[in-house]
């Protein structure tokens, strides 16, 4: 019998009817399951036949991550020190002008800010350890000291990790999901930080060079679950976990559709889940916007669009504009103001 994979079919209305569960805690429910598997057409079953321990996995509420409540959605600002990102390169090289951008996005509604020293754009090259320690921790440790706001570390080597976690940083985003340099799942560990662990297919040099899969959404879900199991050996729990499906990290438009169209199914690994897609070239190709700058309206659709299906954290560029659209989105959905303070 082929492997079934289980995929919440989320609502967000007020009323909910009986036999409605609540999504690992948070702000969306359901009642029914599509079943996937590499063999057969989807169905759908009642969240009642589900088997138990999936059930338990989907439903149980997210515990605190970094300082996050998951009970409903965060946003990640996003702050590359580097001269090169796809998006922001070379706008926040000095330490000083990283700083009053992060806390600029922090009075905006950010609730963490990620920092990355390494251009992980599609073609990027790699950066040396020394180098992206230098771009990195300084700006840290200057952000610490004004703000107690949580940081992410974007990186996928041990060393740069250690030194960021030393200047302040809160949690570990790694691209590779410790493929790159295993170590790191340990010093994480040792660390005691939680990670995100984010599929790729491939490094950013080539992973765009006609990347193809058996089962893109099936894949990933597998992949990301051994990995998983890669960060519990290593001694970091579950719930210290965050998933990510990496849009455009070795994916074409049709494998970053097919994640975002089933993306409840990476609930069903017990984590919560993150999705950064903000200004990203299919975003640009779909929405007619060439420039990276142009497609927040776009990266703004995508982000409500995850949030509508349990995504607790969305990483983006425009923190007062994303954070004003969830509001509205909540509200609207919920009938009266949201709080989200």
């Amino acid at each position: 019998m082929p492997k079934p994979y289980f995929r919440p079919l989320m609502q967000n209305v007020p009323v909910r009817p009986a036999g409605a569960v609540t999504l690992a805690g948070g702000w969306t429910w359901f009642t029914h399951v599509e079943v996937l598997s590499r063999a057969n057409e989807p169905f759908i079953i009642a969240a009642a036949d589900v088997p138990q321990d999936v059930l338990d996995r989907l439903t149980a509420p997210r515990k605190p991550v970094a300082g996050l409540d998951l009970s409903r959605p965060n946003l990640m600002g996003i702050l590359n020190v580097t001269p090169d990102s796809f998006s922001d390169g070379g706008q926040f090289t000095d330490p000083h002008l990283a700083r009053e951008h992060a806390l600029s996005m922090v009075s905006n509604g950010a609730d963490i800010i990620d920092i990355g020293g390494e251009s992980t754009r599609p073609g990027a090259d790699l950066v040396e350890v020394e180098q992206e320690i230098a771009r990195t921790a300084p700006t840290i440790a200057a952000i610490r000291k004004s703000s107690s706001v949580p940081i992410s570390i974007d990186t996928r080597k041990a060393c740069v990790a250690a030194q960021a976690l030393a200047a302040g940083a809160s949690l570990v985003n790694d691209v590779s999901a410790f493929t790159f340099d295993p170590s790191l799942a340990q010093t994480t560990a040792r660390a005691g930080a939680p990670v995100c662990l984010m599929h790729a297919q491939g490094d950013p040099d080539v992973m765009q060079n006609d990347p193809r899969y058996d089962d893109v959404l099936l894949d990933v879900y597998d992949f990301l679950n051994v990995r998983i199991g890669v960060a519990e050996a290593a001694g970091i729990p579950r719930d210290r976990i965050i998933v990510d499906p990496g849009i455009g990290f070795g994916k074409t438009i049709a494998h970053n559709l097919a994640i975002l169209n089933r993306l409840s199914l990476f609930h069903g690994l017990g984590c919560a889940v993150l999705l950064g897609a903000s200004r990203k070239k299919f975003i640009g190709t779909l929405g007619d916007a060439p420039e990276a700058r142009d497609r927040t309206p776009g990266s703004i659709a995508v982000a409500l669009a995850a949030v509508a299906q349990g995504v607790q954290i969305v990483r983006v560029h425009d923190i007062k504009d994303t954070k004003q659209a969830l509001a509205l989105w909540q509200s609207v959905h919920q009938g009266e103001a949201a709080d989200v303070t």
